[in-house]
C-alpha cells in the first residue's frame, strides 16, 4: 500500500460523509501525516444497522495521529454546511481541502423510484456537493494545497448506465459536472477532480445493495484512500481529471493490487460506468422490430435445465417462504429452454409455471437461460449479473433483493 509521506502535516481536509467507509478511510489516510480533519456527517447517534458516528470517526482520527472536528451536517441543510465550515475556519484557521464523499443511492427504474428518493439523491448527491464547494471555496482559495475531490465518475454518456437507474445515474453525474464546471472556473486557483474505483468497494451500503458474500467480490476502502492521497500531493494546476483509482495507483508505481482485495485472487465485481469490465457492458443490444403479422407465437417449454430449476424451486416453496416474500416474479429468458416463466410467491403455497403469472409482476428479470440456471445454482451472484448488464430488472427493486436471499437458501439444493 502506498505509504505516508507526512505532506499533509498541519492541512484541514473537510470531509462529508466521513463517519464511515470511504470518506472515513481518506480522514484516516491523512490523520496519519498529523491532518486536521472535519468529519462532516449526519450521524450523531449510532445506527441499528450500520457502524460508525461523527464521534467514533473522531477517535479513530485522534488515535491514528490527526486533529478532529466533528460536526453534524445534514449536506442537504445550506446552514448545517455553513456553520461546520465557520468552526473548522475558527478551529484550524481555514480549509486546505474539501473531499465530497457524501452520496445516497437508489437502483430503481423511472416508474419506480418514488419522488422522495428522487429528491434524496439530488440534493445529497448533486446539490450537497455544489453547495459544500460553495461554502469552503473561499477559504480554498486561500490554501496553498486547494483541492476539491469529489467521489464521482467519469462521465460516460453509454445509455446503458441511464437505462436501469436513470435518477440515481443523474444525481451521480451531477457531482462530476462541478468538477468540469469548477475546474474551469477556478483554474489556477484550486485544483478540482474527480476519484471514482475500477471495481466495488466494500462498505456497508455495498453490504446493503449486494448481500452477503458479495465482501469476497470487493476491495477494501483503503485503495481509494491511497488514491486520494496521490491527488492531494499533486499541485493547483493538476485539476479537471476524472481518476479510476488503480490508473492513478499504478502511476506511483503500485504493482500488487492484491493487498486492497478483501478476498485476493478472488474476482471482482466493475463498478458502475466504466465501459472497460466486462465486455457484455458495451455491447449495445440489436433492436429489431417486428411487424405484427411477423410475430412469433410463443415458443412451448421443452425439458432442460430451466424447467428441471423450477421443478426444484417449486418443492423447495412453502407457505412461510410465500408469508416472507409477497411477490410475483416474471422471467424473460432468451436461448434455450427459454421464454416467459413465473415464480408466485403471493398466493397460497406459491406456484412457478411457464407464460405470464395471472396477476401482474412486481419484479421482472431479463437474462440468458445459461444465466438464470447459474444465479439460481448459486454459482453467478444476481448482483454481479445486474451490474455487468447480464441481468435486466424492472420492477420493486426490494423485492428483487428478497429474491437473491431466497435462492441463497435453495442454492443448496440446485
Amino acid at each position: 500500500m502506498l505509504p505516508n509521506t507526512g505532506k499533509l502535516a498541519g492541512c484541514t481536509v473537510f470531509i462529508t460523509g466521513a463517519s464511515r467507509g470511504i470518506g472515513k478511510a481518506i480522514a484516516l489516510k491523512a490523520a496519519k501525516d498529523g491532518a486536521n480533519i472535519v468529519i462532516a456527517a449526519k450521524t450523531a447517534q449510532a445506527h441499528p444497522k450500520l457502524a460508525g458516528t461523527i464521534y467514533s470517526a473522531a477517535e479513530e482520527i485522534k488515535a491514528a495521529g490527526g486533529k478532529a472536528l466533528p460536526c453534524v451536517v445534514d449536506v442537504r441543510d445550506e446552514q448545517q454546511i455553513s456553520s461546520a465550515v465557520e468552526k473548522a475556519v475558527e478551529k484550524f484557521g481555514g480549509i486546505d481541502i474539501l473531499v465530497n464523499n457524501a452520496s445516497a443511492i437508489s437502483l430503481t427504474n423511472t416508474l419506480e423510484t418514488p419522488t422522495k428518493k428522487v429528491d434524496l439523491m439530488m440534493n445529497i448527491n448533486t446539490r450537497g456537493t455544489y453547495l459544500t464547494s460553495k461554502a469552503c471555496i473561499p477559504y480554498l482559495k486561500k490554501s496553498k494545497i486547494a483541492h476539491i475531490l469529489n467521489l464521482s465518475p467519469p462521465l460516460n454518456l453509454n445509455p446503458l448506465w441511464f437505462k436501469q437507474h436513470c435518477a440515481y445515474t443523474i444525481a451521480k453525474y451531477g457531482m462530476s459536472m462541478c468538477v468540469l464546471g469548477m475546474a474551469e472556473e477556478f483554474k489556477g486557483e484550486i485544483a478540482v477532480n474527480a476519484l471514482w474505483p475500477k471495481t466495488a468497494i466494500h462498505t456497508a451500503a455495498m453490504d446493503m445493495l449486494g448481500g452477503s458474500g458479495i465482501e469476497s467480490q470487493c476491495r477494501k476502502v483503503d485503495i481509494i484512500a491511497d488514491a486520494a492521497y496521490c491527488i492531494f500531493k499533486k499541485p493547483k494546476s493538476f485539476t479537471g481529471n476524472f481518476i479510476i483509482d488503480e490508473n492513478i495507483l499504478k502511476e506511483e508505481g503500485i504493482k500488487n493490487f492484491d493487498v486492497y482485495a478483501i478476498t485476493p485472487g478472488h474476482p471482482l465485481l466493475p463498478d458502475f460506468f466504466l465501459d472497460e469490465q466486462p465486455v457484455t457492458v458495451t455491447k449495445k443490444p440489436e433492436t429489431h422490430e417486428l411487424k405484427e403479422e411477423e410475430a412469433q407465437p410463443p415458443r412451448k417449454p421443452r425439458s432442460g435445465a430451466v424447467e428441471g430449476t423450477f421443478r426444484i424451486v417449486k418443492d423447495s416453496l412453502s407457505d412461510d417462504i410465500v408469508k416472507a416474500t409477497q411477490a410475483i416474479y416474471q422471467f424473460e429468458l432468451s436461448g434455450e429452454d427459454g421464454g416467459t416463466w413465473f415464480l408466485d410467491l403471493k398466493s397460497k403455497g406459491g406456484n412457478v409455471g411457464y407464460g405470464e403469472p395471472s396477476d401482474r409482476a412486481d419484479v421482472v428479470m431479463s437474462m440468458s437461460t445459461d444465466d438464470f440456471v447459474k444465479m439460481f445454482s448459486g454459482k453467478l451472484k444476481p448482483t454481479i449479473a445486474f451490474m455487468s448488464g447480464r441481468l435486466k430488472i424492472k420492477g420493486n427493486m426490494a423485492l428483487a433483493i428478497k429474491l437473491e436471499k431466497l435462492m441463497n437458501q435453495m442454492n443448496a439444493r440446485l
